[in-house]
């Protein structure tokens, strides 16, 4: 695999600094998204997909609102026909009435021109496949594409592709070009090999087609079911937008993760590793299980690396011989008492040996001072010492001393 340079590193900074712990985001264009914006400096988005029938209109407008509710910025459909794409309309007036306005994507694939126009009247972004958008039927015994063939489907795409880009241009909507590996143009295969320089010239193909338009809303996934290959994908695509004076938001993803521990691990793998190279504008946790279940896993990505805050950061050891109290029950204890708060670091650390200084970050302090007693810190002061039993509720009467308490949500 050919070694590339850091695009953000060699952006962000001349000389490599080992003492700076920021993640230097990529610099991209802002592209709207109904009420949201989409890079620009903007917070990483959370996105997800529901799974029901677009057909179901009462089913997806209730859908869409549960992913709203728990914090998915921006909701995909997917819209195989015309009756799928007219459905989005009543879909997205129910919302409007009983809910309020959800800023919505609809995923377009196959010939799918027509019913992208139509579609491109009711939401908010169109997400079309450049492997899929215009199909290329494959030729029995085809060894590879002469340069003509090559560009008379390039005109063929263009054709395809302007009215829609000339209707989200005029009505001031953007639009994803979403390439997959696993569906790329047979004319890319033979091109330039099933690999992520493939995805990327996919990609560009229709950037250039959208540019030549005056249209620029545009955002770029690259999405592969295996890790190594969506990081080299997305790491390309940034350094070919470098050569070429492109600054687009990239919205990152390991597509088909699975489900469980693993999907999560192979997500948050893919995923991760890019943030941390300043590298995404938005992201979605392709989880097999419901809707719902990805976006924790969003928003525990963007706050273990710091890019965004919405949940208590909890600091705890693992344990050993010198732990002083049961540290899995304890941890438990605190993170039900405190999950509801936002925006706090609380540790929780079995014994004094490395308890201060493995927890000085954090804003509160919760460790093992002797057999039967914990000491409740602030910062990396210790306030008080307390017994075991009553730990719990001093730290929560420490948090409202400081006036950073907030009631729970009582669900009737």
């Amino acid at each position: 695999m050919q070694t590339l340079p850091n695009p953000v590193s060699q952006a962000s900074a001349n000389v490599f600094d080992p003492f700076d712990t920021t993640i230097h985001r990529r610099q991209t264009r802002p592209v709207p998204v109904g009420s949201i914006t989409i890079g620009g400096g903007h917070p990483v988005v959370v996105q997800s997909m529901i799974n029901e029938d677009t057909l179901d209109i009462q089913g997806s407008a209730a859908a869409i609102r549960r992913l709203h509710e728990i914090g998915c910025e921006i909701v995909r459909v997917t819209v195989p026909s015309m009756a799928h794409a007219k459905a989005l309309a009543d879909i997205r007036k129910i919302l409007e009435d009983t809910y309020q306005p959800v800023p919505l994507v609809a995923d377009v694939h196959h010939n799918g021109m027509k019913i992208a126009l139509e579609v491109a009247k009711h939401v908010d972004k169109v997400r079309i496949n450049p492997g899929l958008y215009v199909f290329e039927k494959p030729q029995a015994g085809r060894t590879g594409y002469t340069q003509t063939e090559f560009e008379d489907i390039g005109t063929k795409i263009r054709e395809t592709l302007e009215p829609l880009v000339v209707s989200l241009r005029d009505q001031g909507k953007s639009m994803r070009i979403g390439v997959n590996h696993g569906s790329l143009a047979e004319r890319m295969l033979f091109t330039y090999g099933d690999t992520p320089e493939g995805m990327v010239e996919s990609a560009l193909e229709f950037i250039r087609i959208c540019e030549s338009l005056d249209f620029r809303n545009l955002v770029i996934s690259l999405k592969a079911s295996r890790v190594p290959v969506m990081v080299a994908a997305y790491r390309l695509m940034c350094h070919r937008m470098d050569e070429l004076g492109m600054d687009y938001p990239l919205h990152l993803g390991v597509t088909e993760a699975g489900d469980g521990e693993y999907g999560r691990i192979k997500s948050t793998a893919g995923i991760g590793t890019l943030l941390a190279q300043g590298i995404g504008d938005t992201i979605r946790v392709s989880l097999t299980e419901a809707p719902e279940k990805e976006i924790p896993v969003c928003y525990s990505i963007l706050q273990a690396l710091g890019l965004r805050k919405t949940m208590v950061e909890y600091v705890a050891c693992p344990s050993c011989g010198r732990t002083l109290f049961n540290l899995e029950d304890v941890l438990h204890e605190v993170r039900e008492a405190t999950k509801h708060l936002t925006g706090l670091d609380i540790a929780v650390m079995g014994c004094i040996v490395n308890g201060p200084g493995e927890m000085a970050d954090a804003d509160y302090g919760y460790v093992g001072k002797t057999p039967g007693y914990i000491s409740l810190y602030r910062g990396r002061d210790e306030i008080k010492k307390v017994p075991e039993e009553q730990g719990v509720a001093e730290l929560i009467n420490l948090i409202k001393a400081d006036g950073r308490w907030v009631e729970p949500d009582v669900k009737v």
